[in-house]
Order: structure tokens, then C-alpha cells, then sequence
């Protein structure tokens, strides 16, 4: 069943190789998707509420967040997403290098979707992003813009 409409996918990430690694992982997938980048938390949160130039922004329909980025973190964001009203149904899989159990107790504690740790190697990287792509944007119904 091909999914007629484009998928709106907010990636913050603050490190353009990992960054260009997801748009190729991403530009060959079984959805049609539009992915966003914004690189640091004060970008992200201007993509969200609209601000700046992104007052044309869509409304994501899945953020995929790295928790270490200049100028507000990656925790810092997912708490302000998951207790805005408008925002909060939006599903956050967190992709990051941090394997310390305080930041993936403190990401479900604030209602991250999922925590997955960075491989450092690109072809299970690839992987990695393809199976995101595969579980949230295939099997999993996502909640209406």
C-alpha cells in the first residue's frame, strides 16, 4: 500500500555528517518523506512554533533528536515538546551517541518515543535510520498533522 502522503520528518542534529548520512539513508526509502534540518535546540524550537524563517514550517510528523546541541539540549527540547499540547503527540526518537543511563531514563522520563544510540559505523548507521524510517513510518499509525 503506498502511503499518498509526503511524510514530514524534523531531524535536529547538530553534526552535518550524521545530518547527511540521514537525508541519504532517508532519500531512497519506501516513504516519500520531506526531511528538515535545523542544527542546534534555539532552531529547532523556532521550526516548531513557526518563528523566524521557518514561519512556513510544516508540523513534523516524527523529530528525530540528537540530546547534545549547542545552544539547548536535546532533554531540554523533549521536555518543552512533550508538555506542549500542540506538540506532544508528535513522536521523538531520540538518535544520539550518549549510552549513559541517566540521559535514556531521563529521555522516557519525559516521554521520548524511543532511544537509540548512534553506531559509529556508516553502513549500520544507514541501517540504523532505515529501520526508523521502516517501524515509524511503515508499520507505526501515526496521529493526524
Amino acid at each position: 500500500m503506498e502511503n499518498l502522503k509526503l511524510v514530514e520528518i524534523l531531524l535536529i542534529e547538530d553534526n552535518p555528517g550524521d545530518a547527511r548520512l540521514t537525508l541519504e539513508a532517508l532519500k531512497d526509502g519506501k516513504i516519500k518523506n520531506n526531511l528538515h534540518i535545523v542544527y542546534d535546540g534555539l532552531e529547532a524550537t523556532d521550526f516548531l512554533y513557526k518563528r523566524n524563517k521557518y514561519v512556513d514550517a510544516p508540523r513534523p510528523d516524527l523529530i528525530i533528536l540528537d540530546l547534545n546541541l549547542p545552544k539547548k539540549n536535546g532533554l531540554e527540547l523533549l521536555e518543552e515538546i512533550k508538555v506542549d499540547e500542540n506538540l506532544k503527540s508528535i513522536p521523538v526518537v531520540i538518535l544520539t551517541i550518549s549510552k549513559s543511563e541517566e540521559d535514556i531514563l531521563r529521555s522516557y522520563n519525559l516521554h521520548a518515543n524511543c532511544y537509540l544510540i548512534k553506531p559509529i559505523d556508516v553502513n549500520t548507521f544507514f541501517d540504523v535510520v532505515k529501520s526508523i524510517e521502516e517501524f515509524w513510518l511503515t508499520l507505526v499509525k501515526l496521529p493526524k498533522s
